[in-house]
């Protein structure tokens, strides 16, 4: 595992440290070696007088010749600069490495002190960079209104952090500006398209009308069912990006006993059965939205199958909601894009049988993520796809 920047700091604080430190007592020793008194500069000064001198009993100078007189002062000179010499050079010695023990001691402790120190000062520095990573780590698309809010001093780290959160703010405006675009534009074709519906209906009341305008006027309510289809899954898209407004229990086994009842009709039409394993579980969130996610993965099981094909549907704890069928070959390569808008990923998913309009799996991904879950999928071997919802528990009071 690579190390953090703490750790790396803190090496780099206490390697600088001890580099300052070990230079520091090496100039000292030089310094304290260089003024303490060389051996060699050692002098002795000898007093003949009668006692004990040089370590040896010395008798009355007169009775000695002169020969024999200097020889003694000679024997008694030498004796006494070499036990000079040796306790200078004891000297020295002890002193240098006394100091030396007990400089390299005192390094390694404040050394110790130094890196506690680094440790907590690289965390002081680098604790705004943990809340621009913490922050960042939170952000979607949903949840666009977290923000730094740094307010230490006006350095680097507040410049970055005030940049990070004024990208957030602009961001934040342009999701915001298209959600709306996309929620008023749906508003506002909704009346149109009900008006026209009405008036194909009024014409194909009409019991005088020909059989043309019974064909045209069935053609026209066709379409105008999945352009409503298209304008209300992009009402649910826009709302679910917009995030949660209230947060409430949802049991997902009653909406998915719904779901299943709900698509009975359809499954028939299109020969596909229904088999399901529903187990007890509560999820926090929006009913209707989550009403939406169940039901378009179920309808989406059964409108892109195969006559005589099965849809499954699971509830369960880990995932919280499973879907699989049957069906035609989906390439592995093309399953991550069946959840953009109006992707459908095969050409038999986008046949004229195919009433979809191809933001089922879109709104699905989007209401997951509104309720901090998300949605996974792959094929199935033999054919068909398998979607996992995964959703957070309801906490148990």
């Amino acid at each position: 595992m690579r190390p953090s920047l703490r750790l790396r700091l803190t090496a780099l604080y206490g390697g600088l440290f001890l580099l300052a430190g070990a230079a520091l007592v090496a100039v000292s020793y030089l310094l304290v070696r260089r003024q303490l008194p060389r051996p060699g500069m050692v002098g002795t000064k000898v007093d003949l007088a009668p006692g004990v001198a040089g370590g040896a009993v010395v008798l009355n100078p007169e009775q000695l010749d002169p020969e024999q007189l200097a020889a003694l002062q000679q024997r008694i000179a030498t004796e006494n600069r070499q036990l000079a010499v040796r306790t200078a050079t004891e000297y020295r010695d002890s002193a240098l490495h006394t100091l030396l023990g007990q400089s390299l001691l005192a390094l390694g402790l404040v050394a110790v002190v130094a890196v506690l120190l680094g440790w907590f000062v690289a965390g002081r520095i680098l604790r705004p960079l943990h809340r621009i990573t913490d922050t960042a780590r939170r952000l979607s698309a949903e949840r666009l209104s977290e923000r730094i809010g740094y307010t230490g001093p006006d350095d680097e780290l507040k410049e970055l952090a005030d940049t990070f959160d004024g990208m957030l703010e602009r961001l934040s405006g342009a999701f915001d500006s298209q959600r709306r675009f996309v929620a008023n534009a749906s508003h506002e074709l909704r009346t149109p398209l009900s008006v026209q519906r009405t008036l194909v209906e009024v014409a194909l009341d009409d019991p005088q009308a020909p059989p043309q305008v019974h064909r045209l006027g069935g053609a026209l309510l066709a379409v105008n069912e999945r352009t409503e289809r298209l304008i209300d899954g992009l009402l649910v898209l826009a709302r679910s990006d917009r995030g949660l407004g209230t947060v409430v229990p949802v049991r997902l086994d009653e909406l998915a006993e719904a779901a299943v009842a709900g698509c009975a009709g359809l499954a028939a039409e299109r020969g596909v059965t229904i088999r399901s394993a529903i187990a007890d579980r509560v999820v926090p969130g929006d009913r209707v939205l989550l009403e939406r996610l169940v039901l378009n993965l179920l309808q989406n099981a059964i409108r892109h199958n195969v006559r005589g094909g099965t849809a499954w549907m699971w509830v369960g704890h880990d995932p919280a909601l499973m879907v699989r069928n049957t069906g035609p070959e989906v390439p592995a390569g093309t399953v991550g894009t069946l959840f953009e808008p109006f992707r459908r990923g095969t050409a038999e998913r986008t046949s004229a049988a195919d009433q979809g309009v191809g933001l089922g799996l879109s709104i699905v991904r989007s209401v997951a993520r509104a309720h901090g879950g998300d949605v996974g999928a792959e094929p199935r071997e033999g054919g068909g796809l398998t979607v996992r919802v995964r959703l957070p528990a309801a906490r148990t009071p």
